[in-house]
């Protein structure tokens, strides 16, 4: 049996949404910017009432408009409702048509498989500089030297996003096709990298401005294909649930270091200097490593060398193996 083959490109295409908020956000931004003095406030606290109570809103909808399991929408008849489960079965071994039961003994898998820790450290990767370009780009912009405002900044901060946007999808597509996710973990990891060494190298601005266009552009793409990677090699709803939740959550967390990090203009040589050791140890090397082990552990299951597991197991025990069933072939 083949990795979940969960498409990369519809994620890519969802994720792309972030990027291009971005894009829009600066403008958005920069307009929201005039509202200066508007109920006393600034205009930079007009951004955070604004776009923050419209998240809020969202948040709240999704309680409604996202539903668990095929079976629950309202939306689709019967005839859909069966369509996409047995979609599900022929795409997992553990989704038998019904909801799988929640067991302890998934949270447990998730727990020791080394494949959650080594994606949490993929993601906190891609993760910790997504939030540190998203803070910090109008800052930068300002401190490259053409003397630019406020408002200029926000402009000049969302062609990088815009950018990234299409890339992101392209990347998705391009995964997908070659059903190898590391690669292109690696190759983007490597665009970002050198986007952020010559911002940390450079003090020209066309220069710094350049590495702005290759950090958004390797960064972004690396969020999707990354969540994909984990989900495609996780088999079981409730095991990929707590795995994507460690592997998101630890990612997400990592937002405190880039909140923390760019604090001397105009440089910002820590900021640049920590997001390029998280690009290059744990996306880059964490990539390399997690393909060169999937890699191995699939030529062991090729030869046979997994098929001890099932000896003595029951139907209901194999099933439960998921993704550590010798059938089952990973996605590198």
């Amino acid at each position: 049996m083949v990795s979940c083959t969960g498409t990369n490109k519809f994620k890519a295409i969802f994720f792309s949404a972030a990027a291009a908020s971005g894009s829009f956000g600066g403008l958005l931004a920069a307009a929201i910017e005039s509202m200066d003095g508007i109920g006393g406030r600034p205009g930079w606290a007009w951004i955070f009432i604004l776009e923050g109570l419209l998240t809020v809103l969202a948040g709240f909808a999704s309680f409604y408009m996202v539903l668990d399991f095929p079976h629950e929408t309202s939306w689709l008849s019967e005839g859909d409702r069966q369509i996409v489960m047995r979609r599900l079965n022929d795409d997992q071994r553990s989704y038998s048509g019904e909801p799988e039961t929640f067991k302890w003994a998934y949270v447990w898998q998730a727990v020791a498989d080394w494949k959650t820790w080594l994606g949490m450290a993929i993601y906190m990767g891609c993760d910790m500089p997504l939030y540190a370009f998203s803070l910090f780009l109008p800052s930068i912009v300002q401190s490259l030297g053409w003397n630019t405002s406020t408002v200029r900044s926000q402009l000049m901060s969302a062609p990088p996003y815009l950018a990234a946007a299409i890339v992101t999808v392209a990347v998705g597509w391009a995964a997908d096709r070659k059903k190898r996710r590391g690669l292109f973990n690696v190759i983007s990891s490597v665009v970002s990298i050198v986007g952020f060494a010559m911002l940390l190298g450079s003090s020209d601005p066309a220069v710094q401005y350049a590495g702005v266009f290759l950090g958004a552009l390797g960064i972004y793409p690396t969020i999707s294909n990354t969540i994909s990677w984990v989900a495609n090699n996780t088999e079981g709803v409730y095991k990929r649930g707590v795995v994507l939740g460690f592997v998101i959550g630890w990612g997400n967390m990592n937002g405190i270091v880039s909140a923390n990090i760019y604090y001397r203009e105009p440089d910002f040589a820590e900021g640049h200097g920590v997001v390029l050791a998280y690009l290059a140890i744990f996306l880059c090397l964490g990539s390399l490593v997690m393909s060169v082990l999937l890699g191995l552990e699939n030529r062991r299951r090729g030869r046979g060398e997994r098929t001890q597991i099932l000896e003595g197991k029951s139907e209901e025990e194999k099933e439960m193996l998921g993704d550590m069933h010798p059938d089952f072939v990973y996605m590198l």
